[in-house]
């Protein structure tokens, strides 16, 4: 009789989905790594070879479709014509022994893991063969300074080539001996787009490429990962003051008291804040302070210094983040921010870009950073309008 029963509600569930259990949202997986760097790579890239060798084969064929060229012959000219692996090697030698693991425990190339780590300095390279061509307007970031009433956080809306969706990854490292945790968002196959540590340092960055860049500076995801590494928020801001830039960025870092804002190229490295109590920071992907421009970017740099050129997506997005958040009345909240992020006030360039197959970029992932007493990590797993933020704790407490 029982099985009977069992056999009939099984039917149900199969006739009638409605009445089956709800499939839970998808969550983004958290990767626990230990040891030295190059330890820290052999383990993503054994424990993630299946996933990384899926997206190496989606980018390279994007790098196809962008180039209509040989992937593995725009690769080799591409890290020919720059030096970035020995200021890697000179700045960050353990994350250059993370990317030499990576490729070890992954099966891939060596020079594959490497180029793939330099996504916006292959943009650079692109621009340098056609100038112009390349247009990235990814990323909305968002930095609230503490007050009396709340921490300091920092958030962003990751905004990436399509192709990775599926590969959201939150690395995880903590180490008993050192007292040292971190947690990185990232792609499988890659050491970092954003992230916090247990020093009181996070980061957000938004592209800048309108600024000059350099072949043989700090690439951007070793300037991210470099500021991680810090052991305090005041030796976070000297590093990325002293490191030379491969490439313009926009590095957002919070500490325990406050957010700091830089926009970074090639040649000097200029604060920027929108508000002049420095307690509200907001950015997407013009530079605003820092001139030192392609020049083949001036006519466009002028043009979007006197607000005379049409509403860029950059623009566009950046006078949402100024329209929601920058009134004075506002209440400065976790859930105002989320709420921004969220947002699709413009049909065209909406800060919050939904998954589309057929679209060039996508709001990878949505990440919020608390600093403070009770620090958290909360990310999403792909467009924060489809998905919840899901929240991270810290457990080690940093050593003295």
């Amino acid at each position: 009789m029982k099985k009977t029963l069992l056999l009939l509600l099984l039917v149900c569930l199969l006739v009638h989905p409605s009445m089956a259990i709800p499939r839970q949202p998808a969550q983004v997986p958290v990767l626990t790594l230990s040891g030295s760097g190059y330890e820290r790579g052999l383990q993503h890239g054994h424990q993630l070879k299946k996933q990384i060798a899926e997206v190496y084969r989606k980018w390279k064929e994007s790098i196809h479709k962008d180039t209509g060229k040989d992937p593995d012959t725009v690769i080799a000219d591409f890290l020919s014509t720059s030096n970035y692996q020995q200021a890697i090697q000179q700045w960050t030698p353990d994350l250059w022994q993370e990317v030499q693991g990576m490729a070890v425990g992954s099966g891939q190339k060596i020079d594959d893991v490497l180029a793939f780590q330099l996504i916006d300095e292959y943009w650079g390279y692109l621009d340098r063969l056609e100038n112009g061509s390349v247009d990235k307007d990814h990323c909305s970031a968002v930095g609230v300074a503490a007050t009396a009433s709340h921490p300091t956080f920092i958030a962003q809306n990751i905004d990436i080539d399509t192709y990775m969706h599926g590969y959201q990854v939150l690395l995880h490292f903590a180490s008993m001996e050192t007292g040292v945790e971190q947690y990185i968002m990232t792609c499988a196959g890659f050491i970092g787009f954003a992230g916090m540590n247990n020093n009181g340092v996070a980061v957000v960055i938004n592209a800048l490429t309108d600024l000059n860049n350099s072949t043989d500076g700090l690439p951007v995801t070793f300037v991210t990962r470099g500021i991680l590494q810090q052991q305090s928020a005041q030796q976070a801001l000297d590093f990325i003051k002293r490191v030379p830039h491969a490439t313009g960025q926009n590095y957002l870092i919070g500490t325990e008291t406050e957010v700091v804002n830089f926009e970074a190229s090639a040649n000097q490295v200029v604060p920027f804040y929108p508000v002049e109590t420095k307690s509200l920071v907001y950015h997407t992907n013009h530079s605003l302070a820092n001139h030192d421009v392609k020049p083949w970017m001036q006519e466009y740099h002028q043009r979007m210094q006197a607000g005379t050129s049409p509403k860029t997506n950059s623009q566009t997005r950046y006078e949402t983040l100024a329209r929601r958040l920058g009134a004075s009345s506002t209440e400065l909240t976790s859930e105002l921010v989320k709420g921004t992020l969220r947002s699709k006030d413009h049909e065209r360039f909406p800060v919050c870009v939904s998954y589309d197959p057929k679209a060039v970029a996508f709001t990878f992932s949505s990440v919020l950073f608390t600093l403070g007493r009770n620090p958290s990590v909360e990310v999403t797993y792909g467009a924060p309008d489809q998905a919840s933020y899901k929240a991270h704790s810290f457990y080690l407490m940093p050593i003295p």
